[in-house]
C-alpha cells in the first residue's frame, strides 16, 4: 500500500474526492489515504486556511491528491495553490489536454500537454506600493529555474514518446526576461536533437490555438502564460471538469483537480467528478501502479462515449453517485 495524502478541499470537493476514492479502490490501486486538512474549513479548525500539519503530512509521504480549495478574500490568506508550490518546490504544472468521445467541441484529434513553470514569474508575489496609487509588481525569471523547467518539458516529450516541443514566449516584448528563457530553451535543445523545436510568441500561440489546437504538442512556458493557456487548452477539449492536473517537483508531488468549489452544488450530489478522477490517474501513474491508471483513463472514455448516468454539466441528468457506478461499472477487466 502505498500512502497518499488527501486533501478534499471545499465545496463539491469532498464529493468528488469520495467519488475518486471509490473508483481507485474498485480500480485495484494499492493506496493507504492519509487525509489531510485546507481551506475554509482549516481556518476554522487550524486559523490558517493551509496549516503546518498538512505541509508536513505531504513532506513525509511525497505525494498528494487535492480537491478544489478557497483561499478566504480579504483575510491576509496567500493562496492555498501558490504556497503549496513554493512551499514544496513543485516546479512543474502539467495539464494533458485530450479531446474525449462523447464531448461535442470544434476540434477534433487534439492531443498536447501544456508545462507551466509554477515558482517564479510574477506569481512570485514580489509586489510594493511605489507612490500611493502606484504598485510595481517583480516579474522574476532565473536561469536555473528556466532551465529545469525546459529541461523538464523536453524530457517529458522523449519519456511520452512525443515529437515536437514549442516554447512560448515574449521576447520581443520582454528581451531580457523572456529573452533569458528563450535562449536557455534554445540550448537544452542542443541535447534532444531526436525531437523538433520551435518557439512562438504569447499572442501569436493564442491565435493559432483557436484555429488549429491540434497541431500543437507540448507546450513550455512561465508562471502566467502558463496559468492562461492551461486553462484556454481545457476549453478547447470541453472544460476543467474533464481536465486532469499535476504539479511535479524534484521531491515531492501534487495532482490536483483545476476546477473551482462550485458552491452553488455542493452538498446536492451534483459534482462531476472526472477532473479529480483522472488527476488520481497520473497520480498512480507517477507512482508506478500503472494498470489501474490505464483502467481508470479506460473507463472515462467508456462512460462518456455510452452517456448513460452522466452529470448535468457533461449533459445527462445524473448524479455524482450515477456517474461513479457507471465509472466502476465500465472498467476493463
Amino acid at each position: 500500500m502505498t500512502p497518499v495524502v488527501t486533501i478534499a478541499g471545499d465545496g463539491i470537493g469532498p464529493e468528488v474526492m469520495a467519488a475518486t476514492q471509490k473508483l481507485l479502490g474498485a480500480a485495484g490501486a494499492r493506496i493507504d489515504w492519509i487525509e489531510a486538512p485546507a481551506g475554509l474549513g482549516a481556518v476554522e479548525s487550524h486559523g490558517e486556511p493551509l496549516p503546518k500539519l498538512t505541509l508536513d503530512l505531504i513532506r513525509k509521504h511525497r505525494v498528494a491528491l487535492k480537491g478544489p480549495c478557497t483561499t478566504p478574500i480579504g483575510k491576509g490568506f496567500r493562496s492555498i495553490n501558490v504556497r503549496l508550490r513554493q512551499e514544496l518546490e513543485l516546479f512543474a504544472s502539467i495539464r494533458p489536454v485530450q479531446t474525449l468521445p462523447g464531448i461535442h467541441v470544434p476540434y477534433t484529434n487534439v492531443d498536447l500537454v501544456v508545462v507551466r513553470e509554477n515558482t517564479e514569474g510574477l506569481y512570485a508575489g514580489l509586489e510594493h506600493f511605489v507612490v500611493p496609487g502606484v504598485v510595481e509588481s517583480l516579474r522574476i525569471v532565473t536561469r536555473d529555474a528556466a532551465r529545469r523547467i525546459i529541461r523538464y518539458a523536453f524530457e517529458l516529450a522523449r519519456t511520452q514518446g512525443r515529437r515536437h516541443l514549442t516554447v512560448v514566449h515574449k521576447a520581443d516584448v520582454l528581451p531580457l526576461s523572456d529573452g533569458l528563457f528563450l535562449d536557455i530553451a534554445q540550448e537544452v535543445a542542443d541535447d534532444f536533437p531526436f525531437l523538433e523545436f520551435s518557439d512562438k510568441p504569447i499572442d501569436r500561440l493564442a491565435l493559432e490555438l483557436a484555429l488549429d489546437p491540434a497541431k500543437f504538442d507540448v507546450l513550455v512556458m512561465e508562471n502566467l502564460f502558463g496559468d492562461v493557456v492551461s486553462d484556454l487548452c481545457a476549453g478547447l477539449v470541453g472544460g476543467l471538469g474533464i481536465v486532469p492536473g499535476a504539479n511535479i517537483g524534484t521531491r515531492y508531488a501534487l495532482f490536483e483537480a483545476v476546477h473551482g468549489s462550485a458552491p452553488d452544488i455542493a452538498g446536492k450530489g451534483l459534482a462531476n467528478p472526472i477532473a479529480l478522477v483522472r488527476s488520481a490517474a497520473l497520480m498512480l501513474d507517477h507512482i508506478g501502479q500503472r494498470q489501474p491508471a490505464r483502467r481508470i483513463e479506460e473507463s472515462v472514455r467508456r462512460t462518456l462515449q455510452i452517456k448513460k448516468g452522466l452529470t448535468r454539466d457533461l449533459g445527462g441528468d445524473g448524479t455524482t453517485a450515477t456517474i461513479t457506478e457507471e465509472l466502476i461499472a465500465n472498467l476493463p477487466h
